[in-house]
């Protein structure tokens, strides 16, 4: 697969580790639908990218709900004609653990509720789920080459206070070698899937946080920095272009040596 002439949708393009996706891939002559809740955000990117000279379109729509999910794979065949790489990097936190303990009693006071569980579930699970089905099922009917695309975390092997996200997490990054599973036992060949797995990353959230607080984060990272998101859409740019890489999913992560809080 070649990036140039390709068309790409990106869920959650309008800002992070998407919007730097979308923005490499229109670089380098891919044609981009950007997929995202806010569409303060979607025109700003759309017109980012307009203004480097690439063609791009903006869905607003929510990945959890499958007819936005079919909403944005039509407004892609219809805009390019096709869809040849998808990736989804729609995702939202809601950290907390499971039990909280009252100081004086040592009882249980609170406990994370359906509230803070479903919604992380839902979207970085389930919505990843249904933009990788449709997806799939646009690049096999159309008869397109095509890259599935899944985002985990480095925390897919566990953290604490992220029991909902490292839940999502762990299943996406498994998702790629089951999916291609049921590619070569249905006979498609022309569609893979690979998850990457960021560190941390600089995004807005990361980068605006208490700096005695990253700097005790990066002790644990050998690179001494953050990801940067580019870094990220560049591997996703290998992994379009080098057709081996497919069914796994790779760590981009600077060296981070201790993930999930592993003791030292």
């Amino acid at each position: 697969m070649e990036i140039k002439g390709s068309v790409a949708v990106i869920t959650g393009g309008g800002n992070g580790i998407g919007e730097a996706v979308a923005k490499y891939f229109a670089q380098n002559g891919a044609k981009v639908v950007i997929v995202d809740m806010a569409q303060k955000n979607i025109d700003r990117v759309v017109k980012d990218i307009q203004g480097m000279g690439g063609e791009v379109i903006g869905v607003q729509a929510n990945v959890t709900s499958e007819a936005d999910t079919a909403k944005f794979i039509k407004a892609a065949i219809e805009a390019f004609g096709q869809i040849n790489i998808a990736v989804s990097c729609a995702g939202i936190i809601r950290d907390g653990t499971m039990l909280s303990l009252d100081k004086e009693t040592g009882k249980v006071n609170r406990k994370m509720g359906l509230d803070k569980w479903q919604p992380v579930i839902d979207t970085n699970l389930t919505g990843t789920f249904l933009t990788v089905r449709d997806a799939a099922e646009a690049m096999v009917n159309g008869g397109w080459p095509g890259l599935l695309v899944t985002i985990s975390s480095v925390n897919k092997v566990g953290q604490v206070g992220q029991l909902n996200y490292s839940s999502a997490k762990v299943a996406d990054a498994l998702l790629p070698k089951i999916v291609v599973g049921e590619f070569l036992m249905r006979g498609i060949r022309n569609v893979r899937c690979v998850g990457i797995a960021p560190g941390y990353t600089a995004t807005p959230m990361l980068t605006g946080m208490n700096q005695e607080a990253l700097k005790a984060i990066l002790a644990d990272v050998h690179l001494g920095r953050l990801v940067d998101p580019n870094e990220i859409a560049r591997l996703i740019g290998h992994c379009v272009e080098n057709e081996a890489i497919n069914a796994t999913t790779l760590e981009i992560t600077g060296g981070l040596c201790y993930p999930g809080g592993i003791a030292k």
